[in-house]
């Protein structure tokens, strides 16, 4: 099962930051027929982080804030971290536009795993 981790300093105001762009598996492979179940835990340090998460032509979530319980360079888990999961079809372009919103520069870290069904 295909894994992401990500680690990465916004700048004051910055807006779109996607992660998975350029990653392997940003589009879901054809041969997962069935699709893929998607969990996403993704956190900040601070409160001022929002995230939007798309599969396809579908918005998963929109604008919604980022728990800011992260910690530098520490990976959320399951435990710690509010979760997003979902199921993204066969072809799917996966995309996270994370937006720092208050001037701030906060740390965001995350995992993605993909999972065929």
């Amino acid at each position: 099962m295909p894994q992401l981790t990500f680690s990465q300093l916004l700048t004051a105001n910055q807006l779109g930051y996607n992660p998975l762009a350029g990653w392997q598996f940003e589009t879901v492979p054809y041969q997962y027929v069935n699709g893929a179940a998607v969990k996403l835990l993704v956190d900040a340090t601070d409160v001022n982080t929002r995230m939007t998460v798309y599969s396809g032509s579908q918005t998963i979530q929109e604008r919604s804030p980022i728990s800011g319980n992260g910690v530098v360079g520490v990976i959320p888990v399951d435990e710690a971290c509010p979760s997003v999961v979902f199921r993204a079809g066969p072809g799917d372009r996966l995309k996270l536009a994370i937006d720092e919103v208050a001037g701030g520069t906060p740390s965001v870290h995350g995992i993605v795993i993909l999972e065929p069904l």
